[in-house]
Order: structure tokens, then sequence, then C-alpha cells
């Protein structure tokens, strides 16, 4: 059972703990603390007004405002606002380039023998980059993918012109724009998964795992770092082949009904506990 006040205070804590690296992020690149009240109010009144409604009736104004403790005022300014898409350029063009690069990896087509990725010509109807997007990026022009990866150093131009891959998986390397956009993708998945299992996970758990030790020498750490970078690595590429067998936009005659969004993420992290500033 749970004293009157553990509640509140565990509550309190929790959100210190989750805004602490939002908010060095948030400060780097610029937000003020109004700039982020004015995005949390929007989203308190957008997910009070989508999620906490009464089954049968009519979500109001006056219950978002109890909900949020926003005035009536604010709620219904907020509600008359445009709303801001909850897609963007940036995550377009991560999944578009991750899907290919994905398929370059598992696609038995663009594999040698030894299952890895083969240099492309950049045209062809068959083994060549065109195809590979056409492929796993649908109607994306192959050259918009190609700049962009390209452009984050994930392929390289071969001295005989074809296409070579240089990492197994994509990371926008060089823009902040689209690192920060993942931060909004992955960290809200986290997030939504560790909701549905304090609010379901007893019928209906989703997996959420980790292994921690908390005084690992520096010579391990750096150890351990490369081991899961690699085992991990392993394990996304044969759930992501998994997957893409079950997906309609690569494979239309897969049978069943509705469209959900599934996958599953994985993060390595390391903090130094050292107290003293010249051991650090």
């Amino acid at each position: 059972m749970h004293g009157p006040n553990t509640l509140p205070s565990t509550l309190t804590a929790t959100v210190v703990r989750l805004l602490t690296p939002l908010v060095r992020i948030l400060l780097r690149n610029g937000m003020s603390f109004k700039a982020f009240s004015d995005v949390a109010r929007r989203v308190f009144v957008e997910v009070g007004t989508r999620d906490f409604g009464i089954p049968g009736k009519k979500q109001t104004v006056s219950r978002v405002s109890i909900l949020t403790g926003l005035s009536r005022k604010e709620v219904q300014h907020i509600l008359e606002e445009q709303r801001v898409p909850g897609g963007s350029e940036a995550g377009e063009r991560y999944n578009r380039a991750a899907r290919v690069v994905a398929g370059w990896v598992r696609d038995r087509e663009f594999t040698d023998a030894a299952g890895d990725p083969l240099p492309l010509p950049p045209d062809g109807e068959r083994a060549s980059f065109a195809a590979l997007v056409r492929r796993h990026s649908g109607d994306v022009p192959a050259r918009a993918v190609l700049d962009e990866l390209l452009r984050v150093g994930a392929v390289e131009r071969q001295e005989d012109g074809r296409i070579g891959l240089r990492a197994r998986a994509y990371v926008p390397s060089t823009s902040e724009l689209d690192k920060l956009d993942i931060l909004g993708a992955d960290a809200g998945d986290l997030i939504a998964t560790i909701d549905h299992n304090l609010q379901r996970g007893a019928a209906d758990p989703r997996f959420q795992r980790k292994v921690m030790y908390d005084n690992v020498p520096r010579e391990s750490a750096a150890a351990f770092r490369a081991l899961s970078a690699g085992q991990a690595q392993a394990l996304i590429e044969a759930m992501d082949q998994w997957l893409a067998e079950c997906d309609r936009d690569l494979n239309p005659s897969v049978p069943g009904a509705g469209r959900v969004r599934v996958g599953l993420g994985i993060y390595y992290f390391e903090e130094n506990l050292n107290q003293d500033p010249e051991d650090k």
C-alpha cells in the first residue's frame, strides 16, 4: 500500500529524473522555459482532450480545464490554435533511409554468399541501388535516398561507380535536427511502453528490461560497450528481418486485419560515478 503522500513525491522525483537530461538538451539548443511551458500547455490539453474523456460523452473544455489545471480560456485558446503536425520531414527521411540500409543488409538479392552487403551499381532493374530503394522505400526517388546516405557517411561512391555500404545501420551523424527528431521518437516510444506496463502490464506486458552494475572499472566498461554494440546489432538485424516479412508495404500479400506499428529498441547507457574531479 502506498502512503498518503508516497505517490505525489514519487511522481515528482520521477519527473525530475526525466526532465534533467531533457532540460540539458533544451538549454543547449536555446529553448527557454517560456517556450517549453507553451509546448507543455498544448500537450496537456491535447492529451487531456484525446485520452481522458468519459465514455459515451463528448469531451468538454470544462473537464479538460479541471484535468490540466489550466483555465477554460487557456484550454479554449489552445484547442482553437492550429495543431502542430505529429510527423516531420526529418522523421520521414530517417524512416526511409533506415529501411533502405536494413534491406541492403538482410535482402539476399543485395548480399553476397557470405551475407555481406554488395556494392551496387546506381541504376538497373535488379541488384542495383535503384532497385534496392524501390523494394524497401516505395516510390521515393533513389537519388534522394542516396544523397541522404552520402550526407551522413553511411555509403560511399567507389572508383568503379558502384555504391558501397559503410555502416550496417543508418544513424544521422551530421545533422543536429535529425538527432533531435530521433530523441522525440525513441524516448516517446520508451515512455509509452512504460505507461502501458503501468496500466496493463499484468494482463498484457510489453518487454522492458535492462542490465546494470554500478561499480565497473573504465576498462571493463569499454569492453562491454563493444560487446553490447555487436550483440545488439545482431539482434536488431534479426528482428528487422522477421518484421520485414510481415510488413505490407514490402509484402502486400501478407494476410491480416488492421494496422499496427511495432518494433524493438535497444540503448546503451553509461554514467561516470567518480567523485574525484581528477579521476573523471
